[in-house]
């Protein structure tokens, strides 16, 4: 990458925080009626404008709270009913999840649907996940019956054909005992690492399955879910977006992408109300 594009990078992610900070709440509710309740609260009853809630998916090393202070606040505010899990604890690892087992972890989001559809009264959610987040709710959609209960998964920058961190897991080889260390110590990593056993079995007959909506939200910038095409999936009911297709000017990486994103963020809400959508472009970023 040119030093002059790196510059920029930063510069970008400041304008799209300064974005989320003064546009007013009035114009972020205009999509939408506002939700009986809040974000997490499970007396939230869906409208009849968006009637599946919607369970946020943190990334790894993420948890409920950090990775959703601004996807969930503008999502409640377009109204929807919000809710977001931890998952994949680590015994005495606290605030940073997503490092056990994902299979595991699928076992986790799982119970948590559940738990949401039984509080809504809904018969279906809608999954918005990111990095792992956005990943591994395919496996509860094809191994643990989730198809049944979900309507769609949005992925913001998910490896679902793992996370290649720029060429770095192409040296694990030359340093023996380093796979055994990472896949003994933290899980959840290893099952992220191209190639293995989690990611051949999760991918094997197909990427999707029948019934659900897919849509992938990548950036050519992330340096994590590498190289940025293999966040893509395959399948007759899959919307893959590049975000600078979008908007040429959004230099959002790996981490900006689902934390900050206002841009990205439209087109989730276009996902997820497809019925209702409008033209994602750099503009989004004031909506």
């Amino acid at each position: 990458m040119l030093p002059w594009k790196r510059a920029l990078r930063p510069l970008a992610a400041l304008l799209l925080t300064a974005a989320v900070a003064v546009v007013p709440a009035a114009t972020a509710n205009a999509a939408g009626s506002a939700p009986s309740t809040g974000w997490n609260d499970f007396s939230c009853k869906p409208s009849a404008d968006h009637p599946r809630p919607v369970v946020l998916v943190h990334g790894t090393l993420g948890n409920s709270v950090d990775n959703w202070l601004s996807l969930a606040p503008y999502l409640e505010a377009r109204g929807y009913c919000v809710f977001s899990l931890d998952y994949g604890q680590l015994t005495g690892v606290p605030v940073f999840y997503g490092l056990g087992p994902i299979d595991q972890s699928a076992g986790q989001l799982s119970a948590f649907v559940d738990k949401v559809l039984a509080a809504t009264g809904a018969a279906k959610a809608d999954l918005v996940g990111h990095s792992q987040g956005g990943m591994m709710p395919r496996y509860y959609l094809k191994f643990l019956g989730g198809a049944a209960k979900v309507n769609a998964l949005v992925g913001l920058a998910p490896d679902n054909h793992g996370a290649g961190l720029s060429g770095l897991t192409n040296l694990l080889p030359y340093f023996p005992g380093a796979s055994d260390l990472i896949k003994a110590t933290t899980p959840g990593l290893a099952d992220q690492i191209p190639g293995s056993d989690f990611l051949t079995k999760l991918n094997a007959g197909g990427d999707t399955v029948p019934g659900v909506h897919y849509t992938v939200i990548a950036t050519k910038y992330d340096e994590v879910a590498t190289p940025w095409q293999s966040q893509y999936l395959s399948g007759s009911d899959v919307h893959n977006v590049l975000l600078q297709d979008l908007c040429p000017l959004d230099l959002s990486e790996h981490v900006a992408i689902g934390l900050f994103d206002r841009i990205a963020f439209h087109e989730v809400a276009n996902a997820l109300d497809p019925a209702h959508a409008s033209a994602t472009t750099c503009a989004s970023a004031l909506s």
